[in-house]
């Protein structure tokens, strides 16, 4: 699989440490790539690139590396605060996603709202996983 470009290569290892962690289903913008790394003293820290190519390489070769992660932004998402009751959310946020779910299409203009529908299949991630509209 290809994976996305991010917004700004001139950002990259520019963003703070701190983010939010998965959810929102929808993702507008890949920030950098993520190599989180962690010592045995407890202490955590990061490498941040352009490229999921270059994460995936770094993170099969540093000691105490997990998987990268993409650092994503969404102009606007879904929350679930709670199983099945879903929330359309216009704010921006930040967030790090497991690469996997960069597989699903960039949100469109159609994307929440085909969602959120009434009319929407029984099966609501198939909006998201792009397969219906």
């Amino acid at each position: 699989m290809s994976y996305p470009k991010v917004k700004d290569p001139s950002m990259v290892g520019e963003y703070s440490a701190l983010s939010k962690a998965g959810g929102g289903y929808v993702w507008d913008e890949v920030l950098e790539y993520r190599v989180w790394c962690h010592l045995e003293s407890g202490d955590d820290y990061y490498y941040a690139f352009e490229d999921y190519e270059t994460a995936i390489e770094c993170s099969q070769k540093e000691f105490g590396a997990d998987a990268p992660l993409a650092l994503i932004l969404q102009k606007e998402y879904i929350d679930e605060p709670e199983l099945g009751k879903y929330i359309h959310v216009k704010e921006e946020r930040v967030t790090e996603w497991p690469i996997a779910f960069l597989s699903r299409p960039r949100r469109n203009e159609y994307t929440i709202p085909d969602f959120m529908s009434p009319n929407a299949p029984s099966n609501k991630l198939d909006i998201i996983r792009g397969l219906v509209r």
